[in-house]
């Protein structure tokens, strides 16, 4: 990932200024440690840190039409590039850059150029003709993008927090999705899927048509000239990206640069579900797997760098944010540059476990639209700012717009957890590669349960850091939480500790207002909290918080689940767990 920051039409055109911009982007220089670009044109500054992925030598940014009129830069990865150029015939093209196609085809298309992109990405583009410019940020919001206002009236942009907040009255997240024009002085969502509408779709599950929708998202992702591997943590969504990626390199050219064997990495402390789980994929699978551990004292340690970089303070994303933080840097270390990643499985198909308890299709549908709509403040911000900390690129197939399209358009009937049938969570995307004469993975790998990044690096993760908090944070200091953060006010002690620190990172306002909160439980939204009037009483981010949920696929004394879906012996082999405390499982 790169880092862009943009200042447009401020009042001051002077070298100060100039030199202001030039600092202000230096803050941004761990998402592009390859090269630095500061474009001005009058009263408008284009700056850009460049992370090198697809042409390293020639593709440094700003990036330029033929006459130099329309000027861009741009945070991402155009996976159709390719494809684009060939639609623009009568252009000629500056260097190899897949992000090259943009300031051609805003020539030949104007503002509505931007659906035709098949990608993640943020970008600001100015047109010097005129001196308007326009910014946009991907469908989902993968790629981080933030807009702020100065009191001069200038506008900026920036792909962190930081960029900006100490220069403009007003900031805020650029919503996923959107474009703002100049010349309207407005955001317009350019992304309008039919799921967005939330409306319930009706097309029967066709588990080969989603089979071949995420192979494809898969192989697009492998479009690299610099060394890459996968994130692969033994869970469902990870291997299955391991599995399709370790099939299809072979006869890539990214295979042909960096060889055919894929590398593969998982993070963990020292006995989690995750690093035992991955070890057996990667063996499965033939990956060079790189398997790296850290302790409760490396992730405490490293809190205030992690919410510094990942500017949140919202508990889950801290959580799972520390040991991914930790990940990207060993892997970094290695000379690696992009990573393949499994977030947003578990928005579209329901996949926490708190979708056990949905009423009704309908709700279950309309949860999972609520969820993929959030994400950009979610999963989508972990997986970018924690990689980006390292100058590392995660790149997510499960938010492939395409992909995203053919699986929320499912029936959500397909969708439902049915114990009874043995449908455990995801098994519609479970069944699709169920393939019993090419297996993508053992069957108790593709049908294990669902665990949430934050509990399978080691369950006693978690538990460290609420302990840590405690430490920190008194109960007087409780007693005036509601005063001291009267905007999403900390309920817990570890809320409060990550309060503390972000508020001495961002004390404004506006750095506050871009973290979401209300009532979770185990990663719910906060509708639906209400699917279970005893979840109010527990409002916890961890999956363990579905107490009943989760531990009933480590209790050996559990009924068995028997069905042609999920094998007994699947159920048998799934490691047993012992109860300490209420919500809280420990392997043995």
């Amino acid at each position: 990932m790169c880092g862009i920051l943009a200042v447009l039409g401020c009042s001051d055109d002077s070298q100060a200024k100039r030199v202001r911009v030039l600092e202000l982007s230096r803050r941004l220089k761990h998402r592009g440690p390859d090269w630095s670009g500061l474009y001005q044109h009058g009263d408008c500054f284009l700056a850009h840190q460049r992370l090198a992925i697809i042409d390293p030598a020639s593709g440094d940014q700003p990036l330029y039409n033929e006459d130099k009129s329309i000027v861009v830069t741009v945070n991402g990865e155009i996976y159709n590039h390719e494809e684009l150029r060939k639609r623009l015939p009568n252009h000629k093209f500056r260097t190899g850059s897949d992000c090259d196609v943009i300031a051609h085809l805003y020539e030949e298309y104007g503002e509505n150029f931007v659906d035709m992109l098949d990608g993640m990405f943020s970008f600001v583009l100015l047109d010097t003709r005129d001196n308007s410019f326009i910014v946009a940020r991907d469908a989902i919001g993968i790629t981080s993008l933030y807009i702020g206002w100065s009191l001069d009236g200038s506008v900026w942009i920036a792909s962190e927090l930081k960029g900006l907040n100490d220069d403009c009255e007003h900031f805020e997240s650029f919503p996923p999705g959107h474009l703002y024009s100049s010349k309207e002085g407005a955001l317009k969502r350019w992304y309008n899927p039919t799921w967005f509408s939330e409306a319930i779709p009706s097309a029967p599950y066709d588990p080969l048509a989603l089979r071949s929708a995420f192979e494809t998202a898969v192989i697009k992702r492998l479009m690299t000239d610099v060394p890459f591997g996968v994130l692969l943590s033994g869970g469902l969504d990870s291997s299955l990206v391991a599995s399709i990626t370790a099939r299809h390199l072979a006869g890539t050219k990214a295979a042909k640069q960096w060889g055919a064997q894929l590398h593969s990495f998982c993070v963990g402390l020292e006995g989690s579900p995750d690093l035992k789980a991955a070890k057996e994929v990667a063996d499965y699978l033939g990956t060079v797997h790189h398997e790296f551990h850290f302790t409760v004292q490396d992730g405490i340690d490293a809190i205030e760098d992690v919410i510094y970089h990942i500017e949140t303070y919202d508990v889950t994303t801290i959580r799972a944010s520390t040991p991914m933080f930790l990940m990207s840097r060993k892997i970094k270390s290695l000379g690696v540059k992009m990573v393949i990643s499994g977030e947003g499985s578990d928005e579209i198909f329901g996949g926490y476990l708190y979708f056990h308890k949905a009423p009704n299709k309908e709700e279950f549908h309309r949860e999972t639209c609520r969820k993929i709509k959030a994400l950009h403040q979610y999963d989508c911000l972990r997986a970018n700012k924690s990689t980006s900390a390292w100058g590392l690129e995660a790149r997510v197939p499960f938010l492939d717009k395409d992909f995203i399209n053919v699986a929320m358009a499912i029936d959500p009937e397909f969708k439902l957890i049915k114990k009874d049938q043995g449908r455990i969570e995801k098994w519609v995307l479970r069944k699709a590669f169920d393939d019993e004469e090419h297996p993508y993975l053992p069957k108790h790998i593709l049908y294990r349960q669902k665990e949430q990044f934050s509990d399978g690096v080691g369950y006693s993760w978690i538990d460290g850091l609420k302990s840590h908090a405690a430490l920190h944070v008194t109960d007087k200091m409780m007693l005036n939480a509601a005063r001291i953060f009267p905007h999403n006010t900390p309920n817990t002690k570890e809320a409060y500790y990550y309060r503390m620190i972000f508020e001495r990172f961002f004390p404004q306002n506006s750095a506050r207002n871009t973290v979401p909160g209300g009532p979770s439980v185990a990663c719910s939204t906060a509708t639906a909290v209400a699917w279970d009037a005893e979840w109010s009483k527990n409002l916890d981010p961890s999956g363990r918080a579905i107490f009943e949920v989760h531990q009933q696929a480590y209790d050996k004394q559990a009924a068995p689940v028997t069905s042609s879906i999920v094998p007994p012996e699947i159920i048998d082999n799934v490691p047993q767990m012992k109860v300490s405390t209420p919500g809280v499982a420990i392997l043995s």
